[in-house]
């Protein structure tokens, strides 16, 4: 039997994800405050909701790729049947959750992958590797390439951003009095805004690991 889940956010990092999750035999339902942008995952075999509720409407996973707090209110107002389901500010920790583990396989990648390079081992060639058995997944996939050929523009999600999200995400623990000791990631992403990469993916995170390596990344 195939897996069956919903997405929302189809923007520059929800897309490719949502694509995978297609090409992987995902019967997907997706949803997107510009529909126009769901035609190319509805050509796939997609499932085009009409609201967010929808999306959700059969249970099972429902993924949300939204880029702030503006997009996530869209989106839980525009549907109520999401906020009954998940309960009120629910859509949102669940949107730093995912974006928590995003960043963590950033850091975890980074290490790995400059470890390979040092020992003169092709990274990029490890990234496909494992993209392919272990981590065969979006994130690994798509993220692992990026981290791999240390290439991080166009920006799909701004440095800048996943600063922010970390932040909500070490005061959503807080406040929940959960320990976050991978959340060290967080000075990570302020490195790279003191090297002026606020402006790029937020996956150039991982360059302040090269640059801990003596690896020159300009």
């Amino acid at each position: 039997m195939s897996m069956e889940a919903g997405f929302i956010g189809l923007g520059a990092m929800g897309l490719p994800m949502a694509t995978n999750l297609v090409a992987a035999g995902v019967k997907l339902r997706v949803h997107n405050r510009t529909a126009s942008k769901a035609e190319p995952l509805v050509a796939k075999g997609a499932v085009l909701a009409a609201s967010a509720g929808d999306a959700a409407a059969s249970g099972g996973i429902v993924m949300t790729m939204l880029a702030d707090d503006a997009a996530v209110e869209s989106v839980v107002t525009g549907a109520n049947e999401i906020a009954a389901r998940l309960g009120p500010g629910a859509a949102n920790v669940a949107k730093l959750t995912g974006n928590f583990l995003i960043a963590a396989a950033l850091e975890s990648m980074a290490e790995a992958f400059t470890m390979a390079e040092r020992n003169g081992v092709d990274r990029v060639k490890v990234a496909e590797m494992f993209g392919k058995t272990l981590f065969a997944c979006p994130v690994y996939q798509r993220y692992g390439e990026m981290v791999a050929a240390k290439r991080h523009t166009p920006a799909g999600f701004a440095l800048t951003l996943g600063l922010k999200d970390v932040e909500l995400v070490l005061k959503t623990a807080g406040d929940a009095r959960v320990p976050m000791p991978v959340a060290v990631v967080r000075e990570r992403l302020i490195a790279g805004l003191a090297h002026g990469r606020g402006e790029m993916d937020w996956s150039a995170l991982v360059l302040g690991v090269l640059d801990d390596a003596g690896i020159n990344v300009e």
